[in-house]
Order: structure tokens, then C-alpha cells, then sequence
């Protein structure tokens, strides 16, 4: 394992997907002007679409009664709501294994299937799209976007959404049903649960620590 790099960690409950953006852009220039440490942000938002590059260029919008809001991210469709653990890892790739975006995407990957396994939670990769998926259902996205190999934008895990609203999304190139919840799938875990494991699970897996919260 390599030098482990110090992290700090914003938890700002439910934030409007703007406001959200905006600090996320601040904190990225900040972070490439290493004025900040990397920075980790926990949040969940108000329901909301993000529409990608890839889903406007294919004409591909959400069902009627979804809140939309473009976004400069990676991918297709992606829903947040209620339910759903929202990080923004504000980080600075350079380690020995961070030097292409795969690498990047298949460690946080990685970070999230541990986690899970600390709550007794089997997940797995899956060859039909990017994320983390428990017995074939989707129940984590990542997308990034990158400025001078600093990200924004992250990863979300579905715990418990309300029925029906992530199921009825043909998301990033995917069928309706095929992305879930956890709690969809019989397994009972909360945000803090969530939260706090994948902080003790950092260090093993992404080299690096939280010192500090906000």
C-alpha cells in the first residue's frame, strides 16, 4: 500500500443538485490549486435526472413527471433522490494506480464492494455498464468529470428509494428494472451505515483517510 493521502469530509445532508454543482466546481479549482485537501463530500438530494453528454447526444430523456438538470459528467441518465447515499470525492488522482480514468473508476469500485461486504452485502462488477450491482440489479453509478486529473461529480448508492422511481429509468443505456435499491433487494442499511463504512474501509482501498469533518 502506498503513502496514505489525508481527506477531508463534508457531510451537507439534502443540498439541491444546483448549489451542489457550484461548491463542487469551487472545491475542484481549489483542489488543483492545492489550497484544499482532497475532499470527500457526503450528501443526498431533492429527486432530480442528470442528463449526460451520451443521453443528449442519443435523444434520450426520462419519462414525464422526472425533474431533469443537465450535467457535463460522463454517461446517460442518472436518478437522485431520496434513498440515496450521493458522494462527491473532490480528489487529486496522481497515486502510482490512478493513471487512467479506468483505473480511477475500477478502484472506486473496489471501495464500494467493500463497503458493502462490511454489512454482509455480496456486490459485484457487471460487463453491461460501469457501477456496482447486487445480484444483477444496479445499485451504484459513477461518473466523473475530470480537470487536470481532479474530479467532481462521483458515485451514488441506492439504499432505499421510494418504489418504482429509480426501477422506471432506462438509465445509461439500460433497460427499466434493471437498476434497484438495496433495500429492494432484502437488505435493511442505513445511510450513517453506509457512511461509515466506507470510511473505515478508505485507507485499504483508496490509500487514503479522513482527518477531519465537516
Amino acid at each position: 500500500m502506498s503513502e496514505i493521502r489525508n481527506v477531508n469530509v463534508m457531510d451537507l445532508g439534502v443540498t439541491q443538485y444546483e448549489d451542489a454543482l457550484e461548491l463542487m466546481k469551487k472545491l475542484q479549482q481549489k483542489r488543483i490549486d492545492d489550497e484544499i485537501i482532497d475532499t470527500l463530500i457526503f450528501l443526498q438530494h431533492p429527486e432530480v435526472v442528470t442528463v449526460g453528454p451520451r443521453a443528449r447526444n442519443d435523444g434520450v430523456m426520462p419519462p414525464s413527471g422526472y425533474p431533469t438538470f443537465p450535467v457535463d459528467r460522463g454517461g446517460g441518465l442518472t436518478w437522485h433522490g431520496p434513498g440515496q447515499l450521493v458522494a462527491y470525492p473532490i480528489f487529486k488522482w496522481n497515486k502510482d494506480d490512478e493513471k487512467s480514468v479506468a483505473q480511477i473508476i475500477s478502484k472506486l469500485e473496489r471501495w464500494i464492494i467493500s463497503a458493502l461486504k462490511s454489512l454482509n452485502i455480496e456486490s459485484n462488477t457487471d460487463d453491461r455498464m460501469q457501477g456496482v450491482w447486487v445480484k444483477g440489479k444496479k445499485i451504484s453509478s459513477i461518473g466523473l468529470s475530470f480537470l487536470r486529473w481532479t474530479s467532481r461529480h462521483g458515485f451514488t448508492i441506492n439504499y432505499d428509494t421510494p418504489k418504482s422511481r429509480v426501477e422506471g429509468l432506462a438509465g445509461c443505456g439500460l433497460d427499466t428494472d434493471t437498476t434497484t435499491s438495496l433495500s429492494r433487494l432484502g437488505h435493511k442499511v442505513s445511510i450513517e451505515q453506509l457512511k461509515e463504512k466506507l470510511i473505515q474501509t478508505m485507507p485499504v482501498k483508496l490509500d487514503r483517510e479522513i482527518v477531519a469533518n465537516n
